[in-house]
């Protein structure tokens, strides 16, 4: 079978395939990238729900299957993530989190990493001091103009509704490893 996605479909933007190739570690925001952003408060000011997109968790455990690293770091807590971390087999989950650099700068030095191997997607000004650092930054079609003027990469698809997977398969395509992944699929 021909696989139908190739590094073509990234065309629009070159240094996003140069640049994912040497992606060791990929750090998400949750609201507006894994998740399309909606807060479902109770009356009682709990929140309720978050809906997570299904492509989004298999394009995770793929590029975890591969050997790279996936750390979530959000500024808001939520039962609901650490569960979703969890079944994804995500290890590193940082929750209301206020400065999301420091906490980047630290998980990269624990895991003797350097930023040259690190890429990030977030859709808001909180993740602007992470973006900025990182050396493959990619955004939600519908992320803030600030971050989408920064980002390598500004999918096609919005958060929650895809963009994880969409990076997913660009990282994967730029290391060589999505026609082997998708072949296993076939057996």
């Amino acid at each position: 079978m021909k696989p139908s996605l190739t590094t073509n479909q990234f065309s629009n933007f070159p240094q996003a395939i140069e640049r994912a190739q040497n992606v060791k570690l990929l750090i998400l925001d949750v609201d507006g990238v894994l998740t399309d952003g909606s807060l479902l408060i109770s009356p009682d000011g709990l929140e309720q729900v978050k809906v997570f997109d299904s492509l989004d968790g298999h394009g995770l455990k793929l590029i975890i299957s591969v050997g790279i690293q996936v750390a979530i770091i959000s500024g808001r807590s939520s039962s609901m993530v650490q569960m979703r971390a969890k079944a994804l087999g995500i290890q590193h989950v940082f929750l209301g989190v206020e400065d999301k650099k420091s906490v980047f700068l630290k998980l990269i030095a624990d895991l003797n990493l350097r930023v040259q191997e690190c890429g990030a997607m977030g859709d808001d000004w909180p993740d602007l001091g992470v973006l900025n650092l990182v050396n493959f930054s990619a955004a939600p079609a519908n992320a803030h103009p600030e971050v989408s003027n920064m980002a390598h990469y500004v999918c096609k698809n919005q958060g929650g509704r895809g963009a994880v997977r969409e990076v997913c398969d660009l990282i994967l395509l730029s290391q060589n490893f999505y026609h082997d992944l998708l072949s296993k699929a076939f057996e």
